[in-house]
């Protein structure tokens, strides 16, 4: 397994990714399948663009991309201290091989080298213990709950807020 950083290369396999998470774990996201189905690709190669504040890290295993995560920090003078994880997904035939696990190792490992940076939040489904407990392991600790977040059809879906401080 090589986790690297996602370029405009990748966009491809990204979208087609995205997508299949998106579709599949409607509830995990905040963006919904029927929205980014209708993304020019150039609007994933933005998506894709690298700086120090602003990264997606791409799982690949034998050639095939089979998780991502991206990155960001606030660029605010006042919230510059504070990054948020998000759009994480893996690959369920890859799953419990720790390809997650790897994703957010580098990704927190990326976070602890940026000047002043000293928190990294997300958020999780709740009823989601397999992510949360994944978190939860690399050292994010519950924040709250934020009630009836994600809404399909007439369902609402709670989020916990989580933070790994630095």
């Amino acid at each position: 397994m090589k986790i690297l950083p996602l370029h405009a290369e990748d966009a491809q396999s990204v979208h087609a990714l995205r997508l299949r998470s998106l579709r599949e774990h409607p509830e995990a996201f905040g963006s919904a399948y029927e929205d980014e189905v209708k993304f020019p690709i150039e609007r994933v190669v933005e998506r894709l663009q690298t700086s120090a504040d602003k990264i997606s890290l791409g799982a690949w295993i034998d050639e095939e991309l089979v998780g991502f995560v991206s990155f960001n920090r606030y660029p605010g003078r006042k919230t510059r201290h504070r990054a948020s994880l998000g759009a994480m997904y893996v690959k369920p035939e890859a799953r419990g091989q720790g390809v997650g696990a790897a994703l957010l190792n580098e990704v927190i490992h990326h976070a602890r080298a940026l000047v002043d940076l000293e928190e990294v939040t997300l958020a999780v489904t709740v009823g989601n213990e397999t992510a949360h407990r994944l978190y939860q392991a690399v050292g994010f600790v519950d924040s709250h709950v934020e009630k009836r977040y994600i809404k399909l059809d007439d369902r609402y879906y709670d989020i916990q807020w989580m933070t790994l401080r630095l």
